[in-house]
């Protein structure tokens, strides 16, 4: 059994990080935000634009991906900068505090100047971070893993080369007892009836087809027809040339193993083994759901580089060719281009990725945590108020 050094958080849960973050609740906090996060060194910002003037479905969308943000096992302390009589940071304090997490809320009010919120932010994580560097690890193993599996800058290699050999260590880590969480439903649509044909019930292969249809209807409310839009402009330049061959390609993150449950963007799955969860192709947004949603660790395969990373957990990118690794390698954690060149198989870069989750899960830095690329953003699923 693959073991590994983690934090074990009060509910139960494992962390591969021990991160001390700062998030804001509303948009007009996210400069803010930065600025509290920088009074302390090691504390990471986790700033967005979401939070107001939001339909009640995005409104319990955004909350419930701050709370699924700061309740996660890689974030060891959570302070919440909130605005106003009516705002959700301490309800979800509260929430939080019930579950075990070391987290604050900070409102700004009438009475409070904002010299006075920078004072009592940067005491409360100035303990915080003390805090974290005395707290141990213990051995775990990958059962308690949950990896979660993006793609972004497809090019016409990511079918044939990265997705597959993410698909190959997606089913090894299944076989282990382990979760893996496919993300991106436009990425599934023209092969929808695939996965849902893989689905261990009927019901599951049916809320898996609802998903994809509520999508494309919210789209085609639009004036738009996400089928004709895909592949993108960027895609195409990579050399895909039908929506088909995209999703197709895409769903090769997700192996051949059962389709045990679909989630919705930012809920924890129930069950182990695969799982879909409703997310957006965009993705920073993509990635920020499957964090919430308790993934400790992503995997991302490019065909052109794209430098995301996230505030909390540990992006590892798999390239799709070569040259995007010799132009790229900096970005790059794990060259699938030499599938092309005949140096390994499918299957040996998929251990390949499958042994550097152990490396990370043990605390070893991806690129993205090295370059600092932490994005982060809430989908929204209507227009702003």
């Amino acid at each position: 059994m693959k073991i590994f050094e983690g934090y074990r958080r009060p509910n139960g849960s494992i962390g591969v990080r021990n991160h001390v973050i700062v998030i804001n609740t509303v948009g007009e906090l996210a400069s803010l935000t930065k600025k509290i996060a920088q009074l302390v060194p090691g504390v990471i910002p986790v700033a967005h634009q979401a939070g107001k003037a939001q339909y009640p479905e995005d409104l319990e969308q955004t909350i419930r991906t701050l709370k699924g943000t700061a309740g996660h096992p890689n974030v060891s302390a959570a302070l919440f900068l909130g605005m106003g009589d009516d705002d959700p940071a301490e309800k979800i304090v509260d929430v939080l505090s019930e579950e075990g997490c070391y987290v604050h809320a900070i409102t700004f009010q009438k009475d409070k100047s904002i010299t006075d919120v920078l004072k009592e932010g940067k005491h409360w994580l100035e303990k915080a971070v003390e805090r974290s560097k005395g707290q141990k690890t213990e051995t775990a193993d990958v059962t308690e893993l949950m990896i979660g599996l993006e793609c972004g800058g497809s090019d016409a290699w990511s079918g044939i080369t990265a997705n597959p050999a993410i698909g190959s260590c997606s089913d090894a880590i299944v076989r282990d007892g382990g979760t893996s969480i496919l993300a991106e439903t436009t990425e599934a649509i023209g092969a929808e009836h695939i996965l849902a044909n893989r689905a261990v019930s009927p019901a599951v292969g049916e809320a898996f087809l609802k998903i994809v249809k509520e999508y494309e209807e919210r789209i085609r409310e639009t004036g738009e027809d996400i089928r004709s839009a895909n592949p993108t402009p960027g895609n195409m330049a990579g050399g895909l040339t039908t929506l088909e061959e995209k999703s197709l390609g895409c769903i090769k993150k997700g192996g051949n193993s059962t389709l045990m449950e679909v989630v919705a963007y930012a809920d924890k799955p129930t069950e182990k083994g695969f799982v879909f969860m409703d997310t957006p192709g965009y993705d920073v947004e993509s990635v920020a759901g499957l964090a919430a949603g308790g993934a400790q660790i992503v995997l991302f395969s490019t065909g052109k580089g794209s430098p995301t990373g996230s505030p909390i957990v540990p992006v590892i990118k798999v390239g799709t060719n070569p040259r995007l690794y010799e132009i790229m390698s900096e970005h790059i954690d794990v060259n699938a281009g030499k599938i092309i060149e005949g140096v390994n198989t499918i299957d040996e870069i998929g251990q390949e990725i499958y042994d550097l989750i152990m490396e990370t899960a043990n605390g070893a830095l991806t690129a993205a945590e090295k370059h600092k690329n932490q994005e982060f953003a809430i989908w929204r699923l209507a227009q702003t108020i």
